[in-house]
């Protein structure tokens, strides 16, 4: 049985390392190899993770008989509405496909209902055809697209999507 569970300040550590071994197989007819490594480092550096726990973000552990499954991030009230974010969502390439995603994507929406949250948004590579699928398998809908300069000739083509609470 799938448990999720709140991660801790000094747990972040598993949140960097299944997005180590998730994003180079999730990303690799999308980004380049030095657009993955470039991001990780920026993303997922302790640092930052640290940065963002500190700001209020919240991050949620999938795990089964002790084995990590993958992981969500979100924040609370980041528009108008009030609306919360889905900042990250990642499943080891092994835990795919077996629900872990849906259960971590209705905890997330769960816990940001019952903090009086209008709607549930999140940003995806507007080439990740499966995620977008999945995302609108579990409800969201497309709103806009955006491009973001991440830095160092890099960007994000993203679409950004809704799930009403």
């Amino acid at each position: 049985m799938i448990q999720i569970r709140t991660l801790f300040k000094e747990d972040l550590s598993k949140v960097q390392s299944i997005a180590h071994r998730t994003w180079p197989s999730t990303f690799a007819d999308i980004l380049s190899p030095e657009q993955i490594e470039y991001m990780l480092n920026w993303m997922y550096s302790l640092e930052m993770l640290e940065s963002q726990f500190e700001k209020g973000h919240t991050f949620l552990l999938a795990e089964e008989n002790g084995e990590e499954l993958g992981f969500a991030g979100f924040e609370l009230n980041v528009a108008e509405g009030p609306k919360a974010k889905l900042h990250k969502i990642y499943l080891l390439p092994s835990s795919q496909g077996k629900g872990v995603g849906k259960a971590l994507i209705f905890e997330v929406a769960d816990r940001a209902r019952k903090a009086g949250q209008k709607s549930l948004l999140l940003n995806v590579n507007k080439y990740n055809q499966k995620a977008i699928d999945f995302y609108l398998r579990v409800g969201f809908q497309e709103i806009y697209k955006e491009v973001i300069d991440i830095g160092n000739g890099y960007i994000m083509d993203d679409v950004v999507m809704e799930l009403k609470l």
